[in-house]
């Protein structure tokens, strides 16, 4: 097989499951770490023409990660495209060994059994509880709001997987039931909500120590690996506890 990845998290979940197969993979794949493929441009920008000349008989993809006029392109010229759709954990779940299968896999890799376990039954990002995986935070638990971008801010709204992943970790995001899936919030809106909590992850927008907490003063802020908060792959095996134990931390 050869596979063109247009997706990160995808990118490395079957670097890591099938070894050699992927022949180009976007400038924002970054793991596994000394990846060595053809980079064919941004997950907005792939540069079609250097694709299909790279023949592969598979493209993967994701329908809010990649823009459906450049996999139109990548049909039209003849090559095979899959497009995922993760909005929960358990959508990552099918998705991923759908992908894994299609790319070649004779069976489920070890990491993808580790991760449904891990996700079986997560600490809380609030202290300790029951094991009930699937529950909905209830109606005490932290709240947080979660910015994904700011010069505009903008947050997470309903129907997102790393709103998903927070919600199985005990938390209840504020913009949950927002119309939009990545909402424009002014600040001051944001300030004035007063979350127990303020989400900061570093991707897409980047946020630090000196970038992102100097706008909320007074709440306490949990800077967190995005790949931990919104990559579908070998991470989710790490995520539940390495999300859980940044989010207590934070809070103390």
């Amino acid at each position: 097989m050869r596979i063109v990845s247009l997706v990160p998290s995808l990118t490395e979940a079957v670097a890591v499951t099938l070894p050699g197969v992927l022949v180009g993979a976007t400038d924002w794949c970054e793991r596994p770490a000394g990846l060595d493929v053809r980079r064919i441009g941004g997950t907005k920008n792939p540069r079609v023409p250097e694709i299909t000349a790279l023949a592969p008989d598979l493209v993967i993809a994701n329908e809010e990660e990649n823009r459906a006029p450049d996999l139109a392109a990548l049909r039209a010229a003849g090559v095979p495209v899959l497009v995922t759709e993760v909005r929960t954990v358990p959508d990552a779940f099918r998705e991923l060994e759908r992908v894994l299968t299609a790319c070649g896999a004779k069976g489920r890799p070890g990491w993808l059994d580790d991760a449904e376990t891990a996700w079986a039954a997560p600490p809380s990002a609030a202290g300790p509880r029951s094991a009930c995986a699937a529950d909905a935070p209830t109606a005490d638990a932290p709240t947080a709001v979660v910015p994904i971008w700011r010069r505009p801010w903008m947050v997470l709204g309903r129907d997102t997987f790393a709103g998903d992943v927070l919600a199985r970790l005990g938390v209840r995001h504020l913009h949950a039931d927002h119309p939009e899936r990545y909402p424009r919030v002014p600040l001051a809106e944001l300030r004035d909500a007063r979350p127990d909590l303020v989400i900061l992850p570093d991707e897409p927008y980047r946020f630090t120590a000196d970038d992102g907490p100097e706008a909320f003063p007074g709440l306490p802020c949990a800077l967190v690996s995005g790949r931990h908060l919104t990559w579908y792959g070998p991470s989710l095996a790490e995520a539940p506890g390495v999300l859980a134990g940044a989010l207590r931390a934070a809070r103390r």
